[in-house]
């Protein structure tokens, strides 16, 4: 159990849980719409993916790009794995007295599936854009102005990841028309950057919670080594 002494670790654990576990749970909650008012109609999920690019960039100012890229990549074999496991479930019967019919499991797991499909394209963009904006932002402003490359790379990160998702997963399947596409992801983007604005006090906190957790100069030290490793 050493490892589990390890500070670093132990936080790198957490952290990549809660991300993978806010991943998996938008894909599954995605095909539900609701109304934002008026016209505006997207999936339940969309208050969910600021927080993983917050996520992203903690992971990003204490790991660096390379744990992110990684990461990534598994957060995408455990989608695949989801994937297909819907496909089986859906593929074998219910029984007559079934609380769920074959009919409402595919209903909503079928349509996931698309969700699934419009992410593992968006979200492997978005995560590298991501990583790439707040790391050029990082070399211009060292080691001052988190929010700001938070931000930025938010900013952009979820212009790719908001149009991508909701062609694949509302567009291709004939649920919403090019003109949904664009009234709907458009006011989803905005929603996405409100809502990351707003979480910016959050950054500070983790930051502070996680300075407090290995100690201000061993943070210190973290980031700085993690910033040479990250920009070289």
């Amino acid at each position: 159990m050493g490892i589990l002494k390890d500070k670093r670790t132990v936080v790198l654990f957490i952290l990549s849980g809660f991300f993978i576990a806010n991943t998996v749970v938008a894909e599954m909650i995605g095909s539900k719409l609701i109304s934002f008012g008026g016209p505006f109609v997207n999936g339940v999920s969309l208050v969910l993916w600021p927080f993983v690019f917050i996520l992203t960039d903690i992971l990003n100012e204490y790991y660096g790009k390379e744990v992110v890229r990684k990461l990534t990549f598994i957060t995408v074999g455990l989608i695949i794995y989801v994937f297909l496991v819907l496909w089986i479930a859906i593929q074998i019967p219910a029984v007559d007295f079934s609380p769920v019919k074959d009919k409402d499991f595919q209903t909503v797991f079928g349509q996931s599936m698309y969700m699934i499909v419009a992410s593992l394209t968006a979200f492997v963009a978005s995560q590298m854009i991501d990583s790439f904006v707040f790391w050029v932002v990082r070399k211009r402003t060292g080691s001052k102005s988190l929010w700001l490359r938070a931000t930025a790379s938010t900013v952009v990160s979820q212009l790719i990841d908001t149009f991508i998702v909701q062609f694949i997963a509302f567009v291709v399947p004939g649920i919403w028309t090019y003109n949904d596409l664009l009234r709907n992801a458009s006011f989803a983007y905005g929603l996405k950057i409100i809502i990351a604005i707003l979480l910016i006090p959050l950054i500070w906190v983790l930051h502070k919670v996680l300075d407090n957790y290995f100690g201000e100069k061993e943070a210190q030290k973290i980031i700085e080594k993690t910033a040479e490793e990250s920009l070289d």
